[in-house]
């Protein structure tokens, strides 16, 4: 292992991608340590986003942040050269979309971004600068990319980098959960990272935990080979994404028996083996990595003949599927079995609150279905515009896409509406004033809660036929003959 008596890490570090990962981690990095950090990324727009007053991504706290050190020890540029020639520590956070073509298509990670930048860095290294004691360039896998990753990029690195320079490839996964990166990159619960087990291993592990110890406790630092430390990331995402399709499948079996799914979730929660986090129902999980990370998972399971342990976690993926799918016929099914020529008011399209990310959120599958069933469909979110949703529903082959509109708020978003659907559990819908609402909508009025955020008893006392994913059944137009 690394001596105690290494000395902590003095020297530059950069990132290469200036997207949800790289920016928030590295402003946290600038702002907690005394080392410069810069940012780059081909993107000129995003970069120009960076350096301006307003952010290319929306995250509480993280404009602050930002705001704090940059221009001091946080620096965002296009020109990643000159930024990859000078750190000695290299953050690799790019884009690892699942493939759209040839072999593992719909499965596997995309990795052309990530073998282009390991070319990038290798053109750009010098054997008389940027390197720790004057001969390691460490690269740091940050965004989540499948297992043996880190040996591809060392392997290209070692072919195409320049004489006298040796690199060490760790693995140092995120653990954010978008809408409270700044918090989770302020306190976390862990930091991991894998790296070879070997002397330069050990030292390249040393240098990026010295750098972390600035603000993380020592002992929430663990240490892995670095294949270890790939598989934790998947496994990690996997079960939390188990978790949420488990809850949501027994939303429906509350629905069925008239249980209340809060209920059940607290009597859960109760058991110290369980705990209470990810047992809130809804209209299911979104977000850049659950999807791409199982199906990373099943590829490797597939690649290995454990066709069984493929299918197990695969109905994850089903499963929330099922989530998406039966939340739109429930609306649908809840409106006399039509919402042609209605309009519908959904609250939010974002994958969750406090973020502006829609990347596989339930908000572009529903609104697909309604918008297939011929509603006139009005969005309201409060950070998502409707170039993004345009181009979400378009991507995922959206019918009736001129039928789609957004409102600048929630009041002008139910005007002459027949339903209110609410998929993102921003805090702003349930301090509404449906008081004000009700009289504006078309009767009956509904209310389709997906994140059970609202107080449906309050809602019914206004006249709303209110229905809510988990709960009895509140509403139905059938009578029992």
């Amino acid at each position: 292992m690394a001596s105690p008596n290494q000395p902590a890490f003095t020297g530059k570090i950069c990132c290469i991608g200036a997207g949800y990962v790289g920016g928030p981690t590295m402003a946290m990095m600038a702002n907690k340590t005394p080392l410069t950090v810069t940012v780059v990324d081909l993107n000129k727009q995003r970069i120009d986003a960076w350096n301006s007053d307003k952010l290319p991504i929306y995250e509480p706290g993280l404009k602050e942040v930002v705001e704090a050190v940059r221009g001091k020890r946080l620096f965002f540029t296009t020109d990643i050269e000159e930024a990859v020639r000078q750190a000695e520590i290299i953050f690799v956070s790019v884009n690892t979309p699942t493939k759209e073509y040839g072999f593992g298509k719909g499965l596997a990670a995309d990795l052309t971004y990530w073998e282009g930048a390991a070319r990038s860095i290798a053109k750009a290294c010098s054997a008389s600068e940027g390197l720790l004691n004057g001969k390691t360039k460490i690269i740091v896998e940050k965004s989540t990319v499948p297992v043996h990753t880190a040996d591809a990029m060392s392997c290209v690195l070692a072919a195409c980098g320049p004489p006298g320079v040796s690199f060490q490839v760790l693995s140092n996964p995120e653990f954010l959960a978008e809408g409270t990166a700044i918090e989770d990159l302020t306190m976390p619960d862990r930091v991991l990272i894998g790296g070879l087990q070997t002397p330069g291993g050990f030292e390249a592990i040393e240098a990026l935990a010295s750098v972390y110890r600035h603000w993380v406790p020592n002992e929430r630092i663990i240490t892995a080979n670095v294949w270890s430390a790939e598989v934790a990331k998947l496994i990690a995402n996997a079960f939390l994404a188990q978790r949420i399709s488990s809850v949501n499948a027994l939303s429906a079996v509350c629905e069925a028996s008239g249980a209340d799914i809060d209920h059940v979730s607290k009597a859960i929660g109760a058991d110290p083996g369980l705990g209470p986090k990810f047992l809130k129902c809804g209209p299911g999980f979104g977000g850049s990595c659950f999807q791409k990370d199982i199906l990373n998972l099943v590829y490797l399971c597939k690649q290995h003949k454990m066709d069984e342990a493929a299918d197990y976690w695969e109905m994850i993926l089903k499963m929330n599927d099922y989530q998406k799918m039966r939340f739109g016929n429930i609306i649908v099914s809840a409106m006399f079995n039509t919402v042609n020529n209605k309009k519908i008011s959904v609250f939010g399209f974002a994958f969750k609150a406090d973020t502006g990310d829609t990347r596989e959120s339930p908000a572009i599958d529903i609104c697909k279905t309604l918008l297939g069933e011929g509603a006139q469909v009005c969005v309201y979110d409060p950070e998502v515009k409707i170039d993004q949703m345009q181009r979400d529903l378009t991507y995922a082959g959206t019918s009736n896409l001129d039928r789609l509109t957004t409102a600048p708020d929630a009041y002008s978003c139910c005007a002459d509406s027949h339903a209110i659907v609410v998929i993102t559990e921003w805090k702003e819908f349930a301090t509404l004033d449906y008081a004000k609402i009700y009289p504006v909508m078309r009767k009956p009025s509904f209310v389709f809660d997906g994140r059970n955020i609202l107080n449906h008893d309050s809602l019914r006392g206004m006249g709303f036929n209110v229905l809510a994913i988990g709960k009895p059944i509140g509403f139905s137009w059938k009578q029992e003959h």
